[in-house]
């Protein structure tokens, strides 16, 4: 890996850190290459209970890097590969989080909205900064944003392509958390800890269930529910769940 950091610890917290900070972590294609690698791995991976996607040198992303973009390579081939990879870890089963500082931007902002939670430091700055290239908006920035916050408050921030605050993209909803920077670290591994120690399988198909939730009726999502509870209940996560809640201890899940 050259431009981005894969760490794992014993709890399998797997920490993915972009780490281009003299570009600001901009995306190229290496980093676009190595990021498909890390998250079809992750998905194959039974030890890896949950994914932190974080920036080198104080930055998060400031997006596609336009002036590494290979001009041999038509643009349209080139977006098939973004695109591959935003699907890539929209299909990671484990829970991931954004942890953010600094400018999160374009692909990077919408990189950071593909993730399950987004945990903000109070100095990071959030911008669907395309329409300001003469872009239009991608990385799955299209699906994500409205689903997340509105269609017309999707359309203020794409068209206007402003650059909001860290509170501001809370009060859009965009965040679910934003903490003063000194204390970013530490929230974000308490959480990912409290992930990592949770059912793995259980957690994947509550992710699943609510990732599709918008492109089923009722009575699909009822149906969905229903074979994944089926599912967890012919596992040994969920016998290890019940029978330490009868013995008043903490369970301990295995993924199984």
């Amino acid at each position: 890996m050259q431009s981005i950091e894969v760490a794992r610890d014993d709890a399998g917290v797997v920490t993915v850190t972009l780490a281009r900070p003299h570009r600001k972590n901009a995306l190229d294609g290496p980093m676009w290459d190595e990021l498909l690698e890390t998250f079809d791995a992750i998905a194959r991976s039974r030890d890896d209970r949950v994914v932190i996607l974080t920036g080198a040198g104080g930055e998060f992303c400031s997006g596609q890097d336009l002036g590494a973009r290979d001009a041999s390579t038509p643009a349209y081939y080139a977006m098939r590969h973004v695109s591959d990879v935003v699907a890539a870890l929209h299909r990671v089963p484990q829970p991931v989080i954004a942890k953010v500082r600094g400018n999160a931007a374009g692909a990077g902002m919408n990189l950071a909205l593909g993730c399950d939670l987004i945990v903000a430091s109070e100095t990071a700055r959030f911008s669907e900064i395309f329409a300001k290239r003469g872009l239009s908006i991608d990385a799955g920035g299209s699906w994500l944003l409205p689903r997340l916050i509105g269609l017309h408050r999707a359309k203020e921030l794409v068209l206007l392509a402003d650059i909001i605050t860290a509170a501001e993209a809370a009060d859009f909803g965009i965040v679910n958390r934003v903490v003063p920077d000194a204390e970013l670290d530490q929230f974000v591994a308490g959480w990912a800890a409290r992930l990592a120690a949770g059912p793995p399988i259980a957690l994947a198909q509550s992710k699943e269930l609510l990732n599709h939730s918008f492109a089923r009726t009722m009575e699909q999502a009822l149906d969905a529910e229903g074979v994944a509870q089926s599912y967890n209940f012919s596992t040994k996560d969920t016998y290890e769940a019940m029978k330490a809640f009868m013995e008043k201890r903490a369970p301990e899940f295995r993924g199984r």
